[in-house]
């Protein structure tokens, strides 16, 4: 089996893992090699080289010679095992420009292309099941559904058994979650075009994993277009109620007495009007994880919201500090797969490999720094940066959140010395100059031109996320 790793565009979920050939037996006798697609380190699909050949020429001939990517091509006699790795290198690199093309990343050729092989890879057979999705309060939700409906089909089954208007679904999104041994839960990611909710949760067969209902935008302005509808507002209530209860939200003694007494006179529109006024309503919260801000191997807490990543650390001194990291003064980010290098043989360590998410910050006019968190929910913290930008971005432009969360739109503001900068509070210290040397295993995250920078650790435009938002900032708001 041939693994490969890939990080989409629009949504950075799908990477290769580390190559592993083996042979697989077709039904006629024969053998041949196969290329295990990953989303988050799970495996997604199994797919043959003959069978993204005919994606390519399905894109070919929908968009025409000139715009889908050149296909590596076929070979008429068995492949040596270098050849074989050569190969794995070359559709890995033509996934990654499929993906990260805003129209072939986007077509319905490509996603119903994933979602089939992930049906097919999975064995699970087109047929009419109930799945289980949950709201934020813990009360379950059952829908029929085949189980080949795809994200968006299952979202508006959900919408439509909670009696929830057709106009609103577009602020809901459908997120993979874990259950933790406390009561706790992580989120692993929120649920693509690409793939099938159906099989991607129950191909884990581990009951820990569930599909919860939450809002999909960052703006709390919005909740008072959710709020106008009796089922927009209970939803709302219910992920308020929760994440006060879960600590997500910082709360004094004498706004939680003002909440209870709300929440026993039933005035949920009140309630969610105070939790508005609290620090870090809406926010997205992560387990624990290791920054390298502002010092090397400081364990923190991040959070995600109000366009923002909040880091709460703990310094090896055990002193706390908290600062936040505006999306807007982030050049650009990437996600990578990495292990240390070992003393001595320089040798990688794979049981010590990490996944990692940086982003490049302008801490002043002329100074950017990359700030690296090493956390196994890298990728979903990706997520959240790009819907923040998405949000941005459809906003400036005048764009509908219901259309942008429907249909994801690709926009582009260029800089101006007149535009207005989003001032972005204190950060931390500045950290240690210091950095452990990286081994890098897998491809980043491929996007957009990005502009030069002095920064040291800076790396090639094929290497980073670029963000359009940062090129909103003014040069005399910095």
């Amino acid at each position: 089996m041939v693994a490969l790793s890939l990080f989409p565009l629009a949504s950075p979920i799908m990477h290769f893992s580390i190559p592993e050939t083996e042979t697989c037996n077709s039904e006629s006798g024969g053998q041949y090699v196969a290329y295990n697609i990953h989303v988050n380190g799970v495996l997604h699909c199994r797919v043959r080289y003959s069978q993204l050949f005919c994606l390519h020429e399905q894109l070919r001939k929908e968009y025409g010679h000139n715009v889908a990517p050149l296909f590596p091509p076929k070979k008429l006699f068995t492949l040596t095992p270098s050849e074989v790795e050569q190969r794995r290198e070359q559709l890995e690199k033509y996934m990654q420009a499929v993906r990260q093309d805003p129209v072939l990343g986007s077509s319905e050729i490509f996603n119903s292309f994933l979602r089939r092989s992930q049906q097919e890879t999975q064995q699970i057979p087109t047929e009419e099941v109930q799945l289980e999705v949950f709201l934020s309060n813990g009360q379950k939700v059952k829908v029929s559904i085949l189980t080949s409906d795809q994200t968006e089909d299952v979202l508006e089954a959900v919408a439509a058994k909670l009696d929830l208007p057709e106009e609103l679904i577009g602020y809901f999104s459908l997120y993979l979650i874990k259950d933790g041994a406390d009561g706790s839960f992580s989120f692993v990611r929120k649920l693509q075009e690409f793939e099938l909710p159906y099989v991607s949760v129950t191909s884990l067969r581990n009951r820990d994993y569930k599909i919860i209902l939450r809002k999909s935008y960052w703006d709390s302005s919005y909740d008072e277009d959710v709020m106008e509808k009796r089922v927009g507002l209970n939803l709302l209530y219910a992920q308020a109620v929760s994440d006060i209860e879960r600590g997500w939200v910082q709360v004094n003694k004498e706004q939680l007495r003002q909440l209870k007494s709300l929440q026993e006179k039933v005035s949920k529109k009140e309630f969610i009007q105070l939790a508005q006024t609290l620090k870090y309503y809406g926010y997205l919260k992560f387990e624990p994880c290791i920054t390298d801000f502002p010092e090397k191997g400081c364990q923190v807490i991040v959070s995600a919201g109000n366009n923002e990543l909040n880091f709460q650390v703990k310094l090896p001194s055990e002193q706390m500090k908290e600062g936040s990291f505006k999306v807007t003064r982030m050049r650009c980010w990437r996600v990578t797969f990495s292990v240390p290098f070992s003393n001595g043989s320089g040798s990688p360590n794979k049981s010590e490999a990490r996944l990692e998410l940086a982003f490049e910050y302008l801490m002043s006019k002329d100074r950017l720094q990359w700030i690296t968190i090493s956390s196994p929910q890298a990728i979903m913290m990706s997520i959240c940066l790009q819907s923040m930008v998405d949000e941005l971005m459809v906003k400036k432009s005048g764009g509908s959140i219901k259309k942008m969360s429907r249909k994801r739109q690709s926009c582009l503001v260029r800089r101006s010395d007149s535009q207005q900068a989003v001032k972005s509070p204190p950060v931390l210290d500045s950290p240690d100059g210091t950095r452990e040397p990286i081994a890098k295993l897998s491809s980043k995250i491929s996007f957009r031109g990005i502009s030069n920078s002095n920064s040291n650790n800076d790396i090639s435009a094929e290497d980073v996320h670029g963000n359009y938002a940062f090129e909103g900032i003014g040069d005399d708001d910095l």
